[in-house]
């Protein structure tokens, strides 16, 4: 009964989908208030109707209903409650659901919080939000509806993924999909500005809070995935350019120049058009990323789905969606003509620097990601495209970007003085150079890394700077510098610190560069020898959790013949999915991880083979991560974004087209 109440939530939310959809669109185009009103109650019903729909797969998946197809094949009676829960979206059928629940309270939300905008715009935004949630819904419906019964019910389920079973990819998915949702929001702003022909500083002033949130989202999704893939595949890296990472890596960059794009709208009334494109290839990013995953056409231990028909349903949508942006883009874009005029060395130049090579990296990762796919099915080639291709092509843009964004905060608006801005950032400079040569003394020579700590140093640098210039530190007493800081908006102290967190992430990455590693074969006693620590076996045991069995080491680190750690890496058997998994040994003080994975035993010998790695400022990777979604959250509680510029219609309700 608990299904086909979901299945009928479900389907009501797609009525109501339907309906806003279609009312508020022709309303704003016939200038019909009431039409228009229609859109925001219908948004919130749509959102109830998927709230329930959601509660009722949770519940069977709880129950451990075997009536329902999706909990057979993706839940197991003896598999932990959290498990059971976060299962219900560690699939694709359930995953998708959860896609257009985000979507809902994401409409929702520009219901009741848009209602300061101009009353024409919030209904084509609603209009259009209506039009992608009844693609999707259509979608889940027909080809994925997580709710379809099975006769006779099996005694118990297939159980979910081995490697899924674990609360850092549990959380993963969820917060893409606000990203990717987001940026669904920035479309449709994108769709109903084209539709009315006007951008202007209001409406830059509308899409940047919600281009920052997503951004936020989606990079707190990307490091938690990251992180995931570090500590339970035992991989010992953190980045494998893997197609589905480089899927939720394209929105991520795109979102990145969409988010400053959309400042110098808000700022300088200028970027209009450019910023129109981001919003839209954006969400084509997203659209992109979700093709991927679920289509088959690329292999990746992320993917939810290997089903060609379902990849064509969701190519399908996409080509809808984006090339009818594309085209509404072609016969509108010439309405919105730039009036901000700026210098090209100014802060409005330096974005656009920042814009266009983000960009270019971004049309590296695309192009390195689908040319195999291409490849293959145009001229029947076998191409691998991996790490070397992309390390070598975005090298070279990323140095550039990363001198032009800590230059950039420190440039007035509409023109600067390069002189200026090179005399507040000398001693930033004087600090990569000196990190660089430092780094280059105790690494044995290594170039690569040093010039990562130096870029680091940078960029960290030249946050900090961004704040002393604001505060007028070192031109004044410390009590007025103090005053200044206080009264500086949040939205620049979260600018500062997003920056500084990128220093922090590169900071890690060059320290990955120094990483040591090693692969031995011990017997219980013996030991080896890495990053000072001596490393030793003391034995191998069998141990048992509530849907597993497992080996596991305890290996002792000893430093000066005193033991300092233990750590118990092990392999996991998950009978019910026949499937193993590695559990790293991770032992971290920030400054570096010491990481242990244990392998197969030796036939004969009994000796276990272990994998020993020494990673120098691993930790920094995902700290810089947090701490630039920290940013992006201070920005967003800054109240000049976060709240709505006064309805510019106010006397005239309805804009003329």
């Amino acid at each position: 009964m608990i299904a086909e109440l979901g299945h009928f939530a479900l389907a009501l939310a797609l009525v109501l989908a339907l309906a806003q959809a279609l009312l508020p669109l022709i309303g704003a185009h016939v200038r019909d208030g009431r039409m228009m009103a229609s859109a925001a109650p219908l948004a919130v019903g749509q959102c109830l109707a998927l709230i329930a729909s959601f509660a009722c797969l949770v519940y069977v998946y709880v129950i451990n209903d075997t009536t329902v197809l999706n909990v057979v094949q993706n839940s197991h009676s003896l598999k932990p409650l959290l498990y059971k829960i976060t299962g219900t979206w560690g699939n694709h059928e359930g995953s998708l659901l959860l896609w257009v629940n985000i979507l809902g309270l994401c409409g929702a939300a520009v219901s009741g919080f848009g209602r300061e905008l101009p009353t024409a715009l919030r209904a084509r935004v609603l209009g259009v939000l209506g039009l992608i949630s009844v693609g999707f819904l259509m979608f889940t419906i027909k080809t994925s509806n997580p709710f379809d019964r099975m006769w006779p019910p099996p005694p118990d389920g297939q159980g979910l993924n081995p490697v899924l079973q674990d609360i850092g990819l549990a959380m993963h998915p969820p917060l893409l999909y606000v990203g990717y949702v987001g940026y669904a929001v920035t479309f449709a702003f994108a769709i109903a500005a084209l539709i009315e022909g006007r951008v202007d500083a209001a409406w830059g002033r509308w899409v940047r809070p919600w281009s920052l949130a997503a951004w936020s989202f989606l990079t707190l999704g990307i490091a938690l995935g990251s992180w995931w893939a570090y500590y339970e595949l035992g991989w010992g890296g953190y980045w494998f350019w893997d197609p589905v990472e480089n899927a939720s890596l394209l929105p991520w960059l795109i979102g990145t120049a969409l988010l400053h794009s959309a400042i110098v709208v808000e700022k300088r009334d200028a970027l209009k058009t450019w910023t129109i494109l981001l919003a839209i290839i954006a969400f084509a990013m997203s659209l992109l990323g979700t093709f991927l995953v679920r289509s088959g056409v690329l292999n990746s231990v992320h993917s939810f789905a290997n089903d060609p028909e379902r990849g064509l349903f969701i190519l399908a949508l996409l080509m809808v969606y984006v090339i009818g942006a594309f085209l509404l883009f072609a016969f509108r874009a010439s309405a919105m003509i730039p009036t901000g005029i700026f210098a090209p060395v100014s802060r409005e130049g330096a974005i656009v620097l920042n814009n266009l090579l983000v960009c270019s990296i971004t049309a590296v990762v695309f192009v390195g990601t689908l040319w195999p796919m291409f490849a293959d099915a145009l001229f029947g080639m076998k191409v691998s495209v991996g790490p070397p291709f992309f390390n070598a092509a975005s090298f070279p843009l990323v140095v550039p970007l990363l001198l032009a964004m800590a230059a950039g905060p420190l440039m007035p608006w509409k023109r600067a003085q390069l002189f200026s801005v090179v005399m507040r950032l000398w001693w930033c400079a004087v600090i990569g150079f000196a990190a660089f040569f430092l780094a280059l003394l105790l690494s044995g020579q290594k170039v690569m890394p040093a010039v990562g700590f130096a870029f680091a140093a940078w960029v960290v640098g030249a946050a900090i700077a961004d704040i002393a210039d604001r505060t007028a530190l070192f031109r004044t007493n410390l009590g007025n510098s103090w005053n200044r800081a206080k009264g500086l908006p949040r939205a620049a102290w979260g600018a500062a610190i997003a920056h500084a967190g990128v220093g922090i992430c590169a900071a890690g990455i060059a320290g990955m560069g120094l990483a040591q590693e090693r692969m031995v074969a011990l017997a219980p006693g013996e030991s080896t020898t890495l990053a000072g620590y001596e490393w030793r076996l003391e034995g191998v045991r069998d141990v048992e959790g509530p849907n597993w069995t497992a080996r596991r080491a305890t290996i002792s680190l000893l430093k000066d013949g005193a033991v300092v750690h233990v750590m118990e890496p092990s392999r996991r058997w998950f009978p019910i999915a026949r499937q193993n998994t590695t559990e790293v040994a991770i032992r971290t003080n920030l400054i570096a991880d010491l990481y242990a994975v244990i392998g197969e035993e030796e036939a004969g010998t009994g000796k276990a083979v272990i994998r020993l790695h020494y990673n120098l400022l691993a930790p920094w990777i995902w700290l810089g991560a947090a701490i630039m979604a920290l940013g992006g959250g201070l920005s967003l509680a800054d109240r000049r974004i976060r709240v709505s510029a006064p309805n510019r219609a106010t006397a005239r309700m309805v804009p003329a087209e």
